[in-house]
């Protein structure tokens, strides 16, 4: 008997290593893949801005490829199970197939999915296509979840022979006989009204063959040098730039893995295979805050530890000015600004300045780390819910394999360490392209002469530091002392 499923595609826009997919393909005479933009979907955390111009051209390169390969996407608007249920009725499906998500609000709705449809009488099944180990698989000896990444990790390294091979494109996909309604990807609405996301077109290409392109073209040179000169930020290519891929699905964490296995065996020399190794201990902290969230799903909005939930921030009405001067990289510590701009301009920003920037809200400006996140999450292009709450938790000291209270970011010191010439500040702050590398990350102490030199007069041209990094660490660390004394109380 001739059968038909619906593979039901979320944050896993491509047809290489798709486990839902794959199956439906080897078990179903008729596929038809569906995308449905849902009101429900991720209800606390909507998607983001950036994020939505992301979607938007992960979805016209996958629907391209589906198209094809014989069967088109058909992409609908609507509450999750009642769209999937009106197309399993104008398809005449008989099972439902989909990737796991791990997202507090998804699990809840994928639950109730899975229960509804199978008490329909279809058969239905989900798949792990995001991680590569289900976030219950690794405990401590104890059987307790993390809340340290290196124990985690050494567990998941000791069981690196498990991690799934990826598995093949179907080579084609036959589309069921009745024709089925779609609507447009233009239909959604994803794209802004106002054009301020053109220079994320020169930055990225969305979609599975992005990903696979960029993913080679990282994997044959840059990788070998990774852990070296990943901390650069002045430095292009230095990183692999997987990680919108990744969060949409455009590629799986299993490719990245096998591919940086890869290329141990194809880069002989030792220096390369520590470069590679690093590289994959940066995808388990994917993994580990994939893990963080599964287990402490609150953490989107409360610190992991609750003594911090009494952290003496400043208010909204003290800090609103502060606040927007750090969103548009106007604080005038440069490395900051650029920073900030860069995140604007294209939806990214380098890791070790969102460090930066983090570590400058949170403790030299006292503004609560949500506000962090919730910025994050409407610009960036690979704003993750569980990667950007550890990250956040991180900086602020509240979470998981968090920094200690007292390590607070010198802004200054650290452009001087990653960006010594100066190059990035020079790329996103023009301002000061002019500036010499021995003044450009404190402007404010440059002699009188090199800032007329320079073009560069403070307030009119370019800003001066909205705090004074020496006494707002003075006044952070106060702020965490009482926190730590009221809890030894």
């Amino acid at each position: 008997m001739s059968t038909t499923a619906l593979v039901w595609l979320r944050r896993d826009l491509r047809v290489t290593d798709h486990p839902a997919l794959h199956h439906a393909a080897a078990h179903h005479d008729h596929i038809v893949p569906v995308f449905v933009l849902s009101p429900e979907e991720d209800a606390d955390w909507p998607i983001g801005a950036a994020s939505r111009w992301w979607l938007h051209h992960s979805l016209t390169s996958v629907s391209a490829t589906l198209a094809q390969l014989g069967s088109p996407l058909i992409i609908r608007r609507g509450e999750s199970l009642a769209t999937l249920r009106s197309l399993i009725g104008e398809s005449g499906a008989k099972a439902v197939y989909w990737n796991r998500l791990y997202e507090p609000a998804a699990i809840t709705r994928d639950a109730k999915i899975k229960e509804a449809l199978r008490a329909d009488g279809l058969k239905v099944e989900s798949f792990n296509g995001a991680v590569l180990f289900e976030p219950w698989q690794l405990k401590t000896g104890g059987g307790d979840p993390y809340r340290v990444y290196s124990p985690m990790f050494r567990a998941a390294e000791a069981r690196f022979e498990e991690i799934r091979k990826p598995l093949p494109a179907p080579a084609t996909l036959a589309a069921p006989s009745a024709t089925l309604k779609t609507e447009t990807i233009e239909s959604l609405g994803l794209l802004p009204r106002i054009p301020w996301d053109g220079g994320f077109y020169e930055h990225w290409q969305p979609g599975e063959p992005g990903a696979l392109r960029r993913l080679e073209q990282f994997a044959v040179k840059p990788i070998a040098t990774y852990k070296d000169l990943r901390d650069q930020p002045g430095l292009d290519g230095a990183v692999s730039g997987l990680s919108p891929h990744l969060h949409f699905g455009e590629i799986s964490p299993n490719q990245a893995f096998i591919r940086a296995q890869q290329a141990q065996h194809e880069l002989s020399s030792a220096g390369a295979h520590g470069n590679i190794h690093h590289f994959v201990k940066e995808l388990f902290w994917r993994e580990f805050s994939h893990h963080l969230l599964y287990h402490y799903p609150s953490t989107t909005h409360e610190p992991m530890y609750p003594k911090f939930a009494e952290f003496p921030w400043r208010t909204a009405g003290d800090y609103a000015g502060d606040l927007a001067a750090w969103q548009r990289g106007l604080t005038g510590i440069p490395i900051v600004d650029a920073g900030m701009r860069q995140l604007w301009t294209t939806g990214w920003m380098h890791n070790r300045v969102r460090m930066i920037v983090a570590s400058f809200l949170t403790k030299n400006l006292l503004i609560p780390w949500q506000e962090g996140a919730a910025w994050f999450w409407d610009t960036l292009v690979d704003a993750s819910l569980p990667q950007n709450t550890l990250g956040w938790q991180w900086a602020a000291g509240c979470g998981a394999d968090a920094a200690p209270y007292f390590r607070i970011f010198n802004p200054v010191l650290q452009g001087e360490k990653f960006d010594e010439a100066g190059n990035y500040v020079r790329t996103w702050v023009p301002e000061l392209a002019t500036f010499p590398a021995k003044f450009i990350h404190r402007p404010w102490e440059a002699p009188s002469e090199i800032r007329r030199a320079a073009g560069v007069a403070l307030d009119s041209v370019y800003a001066r530091p909205v705090v004074d990094l020496k006494e707002s660490r003075d006044r952070a660390l106060a702020a965490f002392a009482r926190i730590k004394a009221s809890t030894e109380e």
